[in-house]
């Protein structure tokens, strides 16, 4: 199962679409791991699996490291903050606050799709 995991977060990462959130779903829901241990992994995942697809978009000029700059600044810096409120989380918690950011994302991209049409 850590092969398919791997393989569909993979996709999901390299496409763009968070592969990250896939695998820590995966993770807590098939492979019964708590949620502070699956979202420590997805960390470990994302940094091969950013790279990769950060070169790829390198190469075809999908990136704008000017503009880019201060979006990773500031990440860094919300990345830091957002560690520091995992950390001191109960994991049932973390489980409900990650479940409701996909939820409304689920939301967000429902009411996005059918605007469209």
């Amino acid at each position: 199962m850590e092969f398919i995991s791997g393989i569909i977060a993979g996709i999901f990462t390299g496409i763009g679409m968070g592969g990250g959130a896939i695998l820590v779903m995966i993770l807590t829901t098939f492979l019964k791991i708590n949620q502070k241990l699956a979202q420590a992994s997805n960390l470990i995942f994302f940094i091969p699996t950013s790279i990769v697809a950060i070169i790829f978009n390198l190469k075809n000029k999908n990136i704008e490291i000017k503009k880019d700059a201060s979006i990773i600044v500031f990440g860094v810096i919300g990345s830091i903050i957002g560690s520091l409120i995992s950390a001191k989380l109960n994991t049932l918690i973390l489980g409900k606050i990650f479940g409701a950011f996909l939820l409304a994302m689920a939301v967000y991209y429902v009411i996005k799709i059918t605007k469209r049409k």
